[in-house]
């Protein structure tokens, strides 16, 4: 007889018998355990697959028992304690046992990938995702693998640097001073500020998830997938993927603009000054840029990883060099004139002077600003009469910080697509003119919305910490410290910036989207100290590097979601070169980063990848107010300054900025996702992760089937909930299939079907054959289609199996109401009077449940689900009154695409001393008011011609004709109506009892079912 010991004590490693004090696999290892012993399972003792690691199974009777040593390794000449929890902090070298111990899951035990390099410093600084550093090791032929090392990565280098990398971009340097003159200083702090608090919330929930574990390669994707189950992973992990193509494309249109912008103009193949034209050099400039990206990831990541100080160098120079030229404007601004025409912007790509005319020698000539204007070059030549009665002035782009600029800059500018920059604080002549191409122009039509969607791109990328748990020293530390400094870091660098190019800049250069006015240089430059290029430079190698890492880690997203197996056309992304590499990944990213890069436009692109990245936060946010909400016992996090209310705070934020900043793409977006979710759903492989939405289901049914126990169902909610009695035979197989198939059709996939059989014999030793019916009926229901639950019960005798299932089926309010059974074949020519005893005894049992019974006669002939009825009638024979349920079976019948084109007759019986047109009548008006299509029909039939079986058996016509009149009586008088049926029901139930054949005792031997 087992026993079992529930003890809490404290256990150190040296304390452990046959394990040396000197030890260097368990030296500094001790822990509080808590224990679970049985005698008898003394040599079946496992340590937990679970990655909590706060429960083992051990006994303490000997040494040689303690599961503690159960899972133990020889290597070297020494023993290595094998536990079931561990610390990071303490890992040891070469353990594999204890890498292997990082994944939180079973299933990807064996599978995860080992840290196999310990990354120094900011030397061997890398932004890569997780698994990328074992890939760059396998390219390395020839060269001797070093020994596997322990992670090493801090908060700083693991996760801050890479969450500060990925969040600076392309946005930062190319469009903040933009928003900043078109929204102003206030709606763009607003900006800013709803942005980055959406981050921070996403990332607060961010943390708490991947805190309750380690997560591995695939990052949110993964965070997602676990928690509310593959469907929501799947559909949410392919949008994060999305977003980060589509990243990858918007990083390579932010380079190329620079390139062809402001480094090398001349370099354009399409003549500049059209619009189509730009656009055609942004595409063809694309292309080729993201060719030679995606050629340096397929040659190997190696070399991406060589960069990637470089690419953090120029993020930081750059951002540090704004608030050197901030500074420095107070005291000495730089020289960056605006030449305005009145009070509109000019371009100065095509002139130097900002004037009319200019001195040479002791002659007053024209300029090259005349030329532009006026038909000739002489001062009496026909000119644009806005440019012959504007004044000309120069207006300092670069006033500093000193200047007060700050007031005009403070309220918004929005202007429509083809508006001229204008400064509404100099004069302008009442005249139009002719709108030159010399002005600079607004290339598109903004608004606060629009604004949103473009810049918060530029808060994206909090995902880089977590995608490197692997590489972490302590990473339930080091995760939410690093990802939340990182996140306060660029947004207080954003609302500062905010604020210093709204104090710094003139506004009609801020709003100058290119810097057509100041020569075509980086309005972002013109501040930045000591030089322009500083920023130029630094802003072209950030966005490079962005650019890389966006097509780094966009396939291996997509490759852990192949390797997944939920979703099976996506199976051979998760297949690539031989060290792992995701060829056929890079090969899809880099075709669905082309489509971003033939829109061309970067304030087209922005918005796009902003719905994906939110939907993404979005379902984080979720996953972790769902977990927070049910309490479900896994759900325990380190870091614990989260809260569910602060979870649903960040998730309508996100849902709130998908439609802010652009309500057509977020439907786009959320269709997308609907389908890979019902994809999936239908199609995709099943997996049970533990996930949240299971627990919100298991949740959602205890509360409905409580709500259910309040009170008994009200008649407009009755539907028939089926009982399905089957039988096996020897071989466990269904005798008459085709009752389940009636059953679909009955129910149409609505409401509750148990499928139940009767197995004869001991329960003790039928355990297996009663989980292989199961089986059974579990393929059977699968086959047909028939959604609900089926119960096999072993009893001594089928009658009382039976009699167990109609009593005890069901849960609470969700129980069956229906019973269908089959009509016993052959009865009359069986010798075996057990079949038939059975069914009577059953129709006994249902009756006394006050249950309604249906048996189908000659089941074998009803048509299946793939034979649908092109003609046909499904005909009614009312004789007794049963409350409308022979009514309701054919309607529910032809809800089915079977019976759907059949029709319904009812007929009924009539004396010919009765009216047959009044009966024809009132039951045509019964089926008005019941809304059921059917047709009519009464059968006059001769005394001689109804069984004395069949009269003594229904109600007389004068009882019928007083049922069809019930509808027009009031309730006082339908009850005095209800007392003699009920006196009726009673007496033909004592008859049947009295008329009852055979007896209970007769089938002790039954071997039968029904």
């Amino acid at each position: 007889m087992s026993s079992v010991r529930f003890t809490v004590t404290p256990t150190k490693a040296e304390d452990l018998p046959g394990v040396s004090d000197t030890s260097p696999d368990v030296s500094s290892r001790s822990s509080s355990r808590v224990r679970f012993g049985s005698r008898e399972s003394v040599s079946r003792s496992e340590p937990l697959s679970e990655g909590s690691g706060a429960v083992t199974t051990s006994v303490g009777t000997t040494g040689a028992d303690t599961p503690d040593r159960s899972a133990t390794e020889h290597g070297d000449g020494h023993m290595k304690l094998s536990s079931v929890y561990m610390n990071n902090s303490h890992a040891i070298d070469d353990d594999d046992f204890f890498d292997r111990n990082l994944a939180l899951f079973e299933e990807e035990m064996d599978t995860r990938p080992k840290v196999s390099s310990l990354l120094n410093r900011l030397a061997n600084y890398t932004n890569l995702t997780q698994g990328a550093k074992e890939h760059e090791e396998a390219e390395s032929i020839g060269d001797k693998r070093k020994p596997c090392k322990a992670p090493q990565m801090g908060t700083f280098m693991g996760v801050y640097l890479p969450c500060l990398q990925n969040i600076f971009g392309v946005i930062l340097f190319l469009r903040l001073p933009w928003v900043v003159g078109t929204a102003g200083v206030l709606q763009a702090l607003c900006i800013v500020f709803i942005c980055c608090c959406c981050t921070m919330l996403t990332a607060i929930s961010m943390s708490a998830i991947a805190t309750n574990g380690v997560v591995p390669a695939g990052g949110s994707y993964f965070m997602i997938s676990r928690s509310l189950g593959p469907e929501f992973g799947g559909a949410v992990g392919l949008c994060f993927y999305l977003g980060t193509t589509f990243a990858a494309a918007m990083y390579i249109l932010g380079a190329i603009e620079i390139f062809l912008m402001y480094i090398a103009p001349g370099a354009a193949i399409f003549p500049s000054g059209e619009v189509e034209s730009v656009l055609n050099n942004m595409r063809v400039y694309g292309s080729v840029f993201l060719l030679l990206l995606a050629l340096l990831v397929f040659v190997g990541v190696k070399y991406v990883n060589k960069l990637a100080s470089v690419f953090l160098a120029c993020v930081i120079v750059s951002v540090l060099s704004i608030y050197t030229g901030a500074l420095v404007s107070a005291f000495q601004p730089p020289d960056f004139p605006v030449c305005m025409l009145g009070n509109r912007t000019l371009s100065r790509h095509e002139f130097d002077m900002c004037s009319k005319t200019q001195l040479v020698g002791n002659l007053t000539v024209t300029s090259r600003l005349w030329d532009l204007f006026c038909e000739r070059a002489e001062l009496n030549a026909t000119c644009d009469p806005y440019f012959a009665l504007a004044n000309l002035s120069r207006v300092q782009g670069i006033p500093g910080l000193a200047s007060g600029v700050m007031a005009e800059n403070i309220w918004s500018s929005y202007l429509s697509k083809g508006a001229v920059l204008e400064k509404a604080s100099l004069p302008s002549p009442e005249v139009q003119g002719r709108l030159h191409r010399h002005y600079v122009f607004v290339d598109i039509t903004t608004s606060f919305t629009l604004l949103v969607g473009i810049f918060f791109p530029s808060v994206t990328g909090i995902m880089a910490g977590s995608n490197r748990s692997g590489d972490l020293k302590d990473a339930q530390r080091s995760i939410p410290i690093g990802t939340i400094l990182a996140i306060l870091t660029t947004s207080l660098v954003y609302l500062s910036n905010v604020v210093l190019f709204g104090a710094c800049i003139e506004g009609v250069l801020l709003r100058d989207k290119f810097g057509d006015s100041v020569k075509g240089n980086l309005v972002v430059g013109t501040l930045s100290w000591p030089s322009p290029w500083v920023i130029v430079i630094g802003s072209f190698f950030s966005t490079c590097g962005a650019g890389l890492q966006s097509l780094t880690g966009a396939p291996r997203l997509l490759q852990a979601i192949a390797k997944d197996n939920i979703i099976p056309f996506l199976r051979v992304f998760g297949h690539g070169k031989a060290n792992g590499e995701p060829t056929w990944a890079l090969l899809l990213t880099a075709l669905i980063a082309e489509l971003g890069i033939l829109i061309a436009s970067l304030d087209l692109v922005a918005p796009i990848l902003s719905m994906f990245f939110l939907m993404c936060y979005l379902f984080v946010n979720l996953a972790c107010a769902l977990q927070t909400l049910l309490r479900t016992p896994n759900w325990r996090p380190r870091f614990s300054y989260y809260h569910w209310s602060l979870s649903f705070l960040g998730m309508s934020i996100c849902l709130a900025l998908m439609f802010i900043s652009s309500w057509y793409y977020a439907i786009v977006a959320m269709v997308i996702a609907g389908m890979i979710y019902k994809y999936i759903e239908y199609h995709g492989a099943e997996k049970e992760w533990g996930d949240g939405i299971r627990g919100l289901s298991l949740s959602a049914a205890r509360y409905a089937l409580l709500r259910l126990e309040e009170g008994p169902p009200h008649t407009k909610n009755w539907r028939p909930q089926l009982l399905v009695l089957v039988k096996l035979d020897e071989d466990l197989h269904v005798k008459s299939p085709r009752l389940l198939t009636l059953a679909s059709q009955l129910k149409a996939g609505k409401g509750l079907t148990l499928v139940g059989t009767a197995l004869v014999g001991n329960f003790l030793e039928s355990y297996g054959e009663a989980l292989a019916a199961e089986q059974t009926l579990r393929h059977l229901m699968e086959q047909e289609r028939v959604k609900g639950f089926c119960q096999c019960v072993v009893a001594q005798r089928a009658r009382e199996g039976i009699c167990h299932l109609i009593q005890s089926s069901g849960l609470g309010g969700l129980q069956h109401n229906t019973v269908v059974m089959g009509w016993p074949s052959a009865w009359r020519q069986s010798e075996d009077p057990r079949s038939w005893k059975t069914f009577i005894h059953t129709v006994r049992v249902t009756t006394t449940a006050h249950l309604a019974l249906l048996v189908p006669k000659n089941i074998s002939l009803f048509p299946s689900n793939s034979e649908p009825c092109a003609e046909g009638s499904i005909d009614v024979w009312w004789i007794v009154h049963d409350g409308g349920m022979l009514m309701l079976l054919p309607f529910l019948l032809r809800q089915h695409k079977v019976w759907r084109k059949c029709r319904m007759r009812i007929f009924t019986v009539a004396q010919l001393e009765d009216n047959s047109i009044q009966m024809k009548k009132d039951l045509a008006t019964f089926l008005y008011h019941l809304r059921i299509e059917a047709e009519v029909e009464v059968v006059e039939m001769h005394d001689s011609d109804i069984s004395a079986y069949t009269y003594e058996r229904t109600l007389m016509m004068e009882q019928r004709c007083q049922m069809l009149r019930q509808m027009r009586l009031s309730k006082s008088d339908r009850e005095k109506e209800v007392r003699p049926s009920a006196q009726l029901v009673k007496d033909r139930n004592s008859m049947l009892r009295l008329t009852s054949i055979g007896s209970d005792d007769d089938d002790d031997t039954d071997g039968g079912g029904l």
